[in-house]
Parts: structure tokens; sequence; C-alpha cells
């Protein structure tokens, strides 16, 4: 018989979650960075004393649950989800604020494990602090919410379950398909309760990364389609990051001539400057890349999944000849819009059909094309990046007086309101992992926990926050973690006094804004009064940041210049002209306008929508 060993479920499940590695490539890697996560009655004397027991299994108190989940997405994110962090919670409030950090983690495909107490498995001691009662069934508790939002769920009702789960558990976080957000849940007597675990069970386990193949057929079927297109477009989604694939595609696109749009979670596939590189596309896209979108008869997506902003909503795409070939690691992405589908690793892929295409070249008519596009495109981004607005400088300007600053393998971070758009279309990404969005859910709050998690993934780049004043005010608190922890990042706050991402959308759709903008009540009952005035850099100060106001844009640059210097997390906050938008480039995003109403504003809208909705596709 083999050796036991006598311990509690939870310092049984950090003992494994310590010994699990990953390898790509041949490069292993430690999978779990530590823990992070708040101690309430629901798990401190179980997960909390097994890792005080564990040392060596770092442990970070952070200050939000939810905050905790973006950190360890942010890390996972930044590691090309080779690594990721574990999150804690007790019962109640604190597992419930996971499940939007869960679900931001599953719908971006980014590993993060969720280990929420729970309520007594043995049922004798209830209604326990903090449980839901349900008339129902005793078999649920408030971490059920956590089912639709993770990847893999369970419940842990006697100590040996962990032996069958917790395999499961890692075959699913280190799976390019399937991977994303993973909920252990764990009710908190089983985790003190003790049981006699096979040594072997702690041994060291590698989890190989692979790399599957396309099948020869799909190959010849997807070069075939290839060689016979005129105007052929690439469309780089994250998976060409997360595969490594930059240098195979850079390679396979100077070869063919193709030129490479990118979504939000595959821009930085190509450098900025690459010949090929067209830049962002889709609602949010570039006008050289929406240009060609428009006119491709063949587009070859490459690890995307064809969101509504990468498609325009299905506009973006209007020859009647065009074809796909969607080159995926998920079977469900490969065959989307009718595709010729290469299931198979990105890397692998453009690896294994670069031969098949020998000799194919796209026309010279279309590379001048392609050439001429893309220097108007760039000479928009600086007129952009130089407006010499007063007195307030534009969003655009900011942009570009930070990406002036930044070093070429420096990170910024961002995630929600007017921000995805402007920098997809103007940010100038010049390695992989230095464009950081989360855009699959666009959730404020993101960005501040997320650049700590970046930052400590690799230390060696510089990581900036880009937040407005409203995703500011729903999340700060994790500046304290980031002084606890010795994590320097910088956070750019861009004050306009609201939502003005969906002000401008408001505005566009008839309604005027409404509701958007940060004023007093007035005596008409109505929240157009005085601007309300937050000093933001007073509030970073409280929280233990380097914080400094600049009052305009050469304020502004030097403050960046200053915050190369700081010894620790660095606020900065500018105030800018919040009518000086980014335009859309020849697209549209599909957002419904009320049918009827008494607003001329809105009946207007609604016309150009119906008219614009005529150009949606099916592509069969």
């Amino acid at each position: 018989m083999s050796e036991t060993v006598r311990l509690t479920t939870a310092q049984a499940i950090i003992a494994f979650l310590k010994r699990q590695y990953v390898e790509c490539d041949g490069k292993g890697t430690r999978f779990f960075a530590g823990m992070l996560g708040i101690f309430g009655h629901g798990n401190v004397a179980g997960i909390g004393q097994a890792l005080q027991q564990n040392p060596d299994f770092r442990y970070i108190l952070v200050r939000n649950e939810q905050s905790a989940v973006h950190m360890a997405t942010g890390y996972a994110k930044a590691s090309n989800r080779l690594a990721t962090f574990v999150c804690t919670s007790s019962i109640g409030p604190g597992a419930t604020n996971m499940v939007t950090g869960a679900a931001a983690a599953t719908i971006n495909r980014l590993p993060v494990l969720l280990l929420p107490g729970d309520i007594f498995a043995r049922r004798n001691v209830a209604p326990v602090l903090q449980q839901l009662e349900s008339a129902n069934s005793q078999d649920v508790s408030v971490n059920d919410c956590l089912r639709p939002v993770s990847r893999y769920w369970d419940r842990i009702y006697r100590p040996e379950q962990i032996i069958t789960a917790l395999p499961e558990v890692m075959r699913v976080l280190t799976s390019p398909v399937n991977t994303g957000a993973v909920t252990l849940a764990l009710p908190q007597d089983v985790q003190a309760e003790a049981f006699d675990y096979p040594e072997e069970f702690f041994r060291d386990r590698v989890w190989v990364i692979r790399r599957p193949k396309a099948d020869a057929q799909s190959l010849a079927r997807a070069a075939e389609v290839i060689q016979s297109s005129k105007r052929p477009l690439i469309v780089a989604g994250g998976g060409v990051i997360y595969s490594q694939a930059s240098e195979a595609l850079a390679t396979f696109a100077t070869a063919t001539g193709i030129p490479v749009g990118e979504t939000q979670a595959g821009k930085g596939s190509l450098s900025f400057d690459h010949p090929q590189c067209v830049g962002a596309i889709g609602a949010t896209g570039t006008l050289a890349a929406n240009r060609l979108a428009r006119e491709a008869d063949c587009v070859i997506g490459i690890g995307t999944r064809y969101s509504d902003f990468t498609t325009a909503s299905m506009t973006a795409f209007q020859s009647p000849q065009v074809s796909f070939v969607n080159i995926n690691v998920a079977e469900f992405d490969a065959y989307k819009l009718s595709a010729v589908p290469v299931v198979a690793d990105a890397k692998a892929a453009l690896e294994d059909l670069k031969p098949l295409l020998d000799g194919y070249k796209v026309s010279e008519t279309y590379s001048s094309q392609v050439c001429a596009w893309k220097r108007e495109w760039e000479s928009e981004v600086d007129r952009l990046f130089h407006l010499n607005a007063q007195p307030l400088p534009a969003q655009s300007e900011v942009i570009g007086a930070i990406w002036e600053a930044a070093g070429p393998r420096d990170t910024l971070v961002s995630a929600a309101g007017s921000h995805p758009g402007d920098l997809h279309k103007l940010w100038r990404t010049r390695t992989p992992g230095g464009y950081h969005m989360e855009y699959g859910y666009s959730c404020m709050g993101y960005e501040i926990p997320a650049a700590i998690g970046a930052k400590m993934a690799d230390p060696s780049r510089n990581v900036y926050a880009f937040v407005g004043d409203g995703t500011y005010l729903m999340a700060p608190t994790e500046i304290v973690t980031a002084i606890q922890e010795g994590v320097k990042i910088v956070i750019v706050i861009v004050n306009n006094f609201g939502f003005a991402s969906i002000g401008g959308l408001s505005a566009a759709l008839g309604s005027n804004g409404f509701g958007t903008e940060y004023r007093q009540r007035s005596s008409s009952g109505e929240l157009d009064g005085d601007k309300l005035t937050v000093d933001f850099t007073a509030n970073a100060r409280s929280l233990g940041a380097h914080a400094i106001h600049a009052a305009n844009l050469g304020e502004f640059k030097a403050a960046l210049e200053k915050s190369k210097t700081t010894d620790r997390t660095t606020v900065i906050v500018v105030e800018t002209n919040r009518d000086l938008r980014v335009p859309g480039y020849e697209s549209w995003w599909d957002v419904a306008v009320a049918e009827v109403s008494e607003n001329d504003s809105v009946k207007k809208a609604r016309h150009d929508y119906e008219t614009a909705r005529k150009r949606q596709r099916y592509f069969l």
C-alpha cells in the first residue's frame, strides 16, 4: 500500500496547488503564483490556517474580492495563460463579489481558480450567518451564482473528493480551449476535516500545453481559398498572442503581403510599424483596416471569436464574394461565419500553412493600396496626438503623451468607457503584451487590480493603468494593495466629470447624454446643476500613492517623466475636454434606438439606425 499523509482538506488543497507546473515548447513554469483573498468565517479556519502553514505559497490580502479576481486575471493575461493566482473568499457577500470577476475571466478565456467558502455540509447548523435559504432545496448556496460564469464548478462535500476534483480543475485551467474561471465551493466544516491522503497525490505534476496541428485536408482547403483571393485580409485575435505566434504571423504576412487587422485581444500581434499591420479592425477600428475589411474577398481569422465589435455588428465585410478561413484552437470559433475551419494552434497552423502558399503574393496594386491607407492612418494618429487643444487637452493627446513617455516593452492596461475605442485605434503597440485590454466584458474596475497583476507577472515592464473618473470612483482601493506589496504602477485618471463614453453614445442615440454627467441635483429636480468636484489627488494620496495633478498637457507630460523616478505607485490626474472625441472610421455598432419617441432627435437616430441595419449580413 502507498504511504499516506493526514491533512485537512484545505491543507491538502494548498499542498496540491503548490506542485502544479505547466510546460509549453519545452519551457516549464510554476502555474500558481499564490493566493489572493479576504478571510471571513467561511474560510479563515480552513484555507486561512492552511496558508499560514505554507508560507512558501504567497498570500496577498486584497481590499475587494472582485478586484482579487481581476488581479489574478491580469496576471494570467500578462503571463500568456501560463500562470495565475488562486482567489479565496468567505461564504456570502465575499463569494458573490467574485461573480463579476469570474465572468470577466471566463469571457476573456483566462484561467483563475476560485475557492469560496460555503455553508456547512453537515447541515445541522443552519441557517448559518450569510446563508441563503431555499424552500426548494438544501443543496444550494450563493456560490451557485458562480455556476454560469465558471468553466468548471464543483462543491466538495467530503475531504476525499478533492482527489478527483483537483485534477479536473487543472485540466480545465490549462486547456487552450476551455480555460476560464474555475470554482470549487468549499463548505467551511469540510475545509477543516482531515483525511489520510495518498502521498503520490502531492507529487510534482507537469501539465503540457499542447499545440494541436490541423489536418492536411483543412489546410489544403484553406490554402486553396487564399490562393484564389485578390484582396485577402487577416484578422488577428487573442489566440495569436496566447499561442506566442507573433513571429510566425510576421513571417507569414511578409511572405504573402496580406495585411493584418487586429482585434482588441489581438492588438500587439504585430508591431504597429510592420508594413502589413493596418491596426485595429471593427467598430473601434482604423480607417485602413475598415476599408480593407469592407472590400476583402477573403478574411483569414486567426485566434478570434468574431465579437460584434470585430465585425462591426456584422457590417464590416461587404464584398459579395467574401469567404472566410478561420484558424482557431476552439472548434466552436473555427466554424463561425461559415468559414473553412482550421482547428489548430495558431502558431502551428501558420507554420504549416505557409509552405502551401509558396509563391503566393498579393498584387502590387493591392499592396500599394494597403501602404497608402496605412500611411494615411498614421498621419491621422499623429494629428490626434498633437491637436494643441486649449485650455484642456483632448483624450487623444493624453494617449499620445503616454505613448511617447512609455518604453517599447511597457504595458498599458484599460477596460471600459471611451478608452478601449480610442486606445484600440491610437495606441501604437510595439511588443506583444504592450496592450492589455479587457474588452470581452468591458468591466469597470478591472484596470487598477489588473495592472497590479500584470506588473507582478513581469516586473521588468512599466505598467500604466488608464482609467476614467467614473471607473476610478468605482474601485480605487487596490492602490492600498499595491503599496502593501511594493508593486509600482502608474495610474492615469482622465477626469471628464462623468461617463463620457456612454454620454457620447446617448447623444448619438438622441438622448442627449441623460444621466451620464457628474452634476449636483438642481432646483428643478434634475441632475443638471453644478459639476461635482472630487479631489482625486487627495484621495489617491490618502491611500498611500504618490499623486500629481496636471492642469494642462505640458504638466501632464512632466508628471509622466516624474512618475518614472517615484518609489511607489503614482497617480496622475488630468482633466480633459469630453467633447473632443476620436472619430469613428467607416464603422458601425448596433445599439438599438427607441422605435417610438416624442423626441425629434430620437426619431432621427432611429431612422439612421434602420438605414445602418440594412448593411448587416448573414454569412451562409
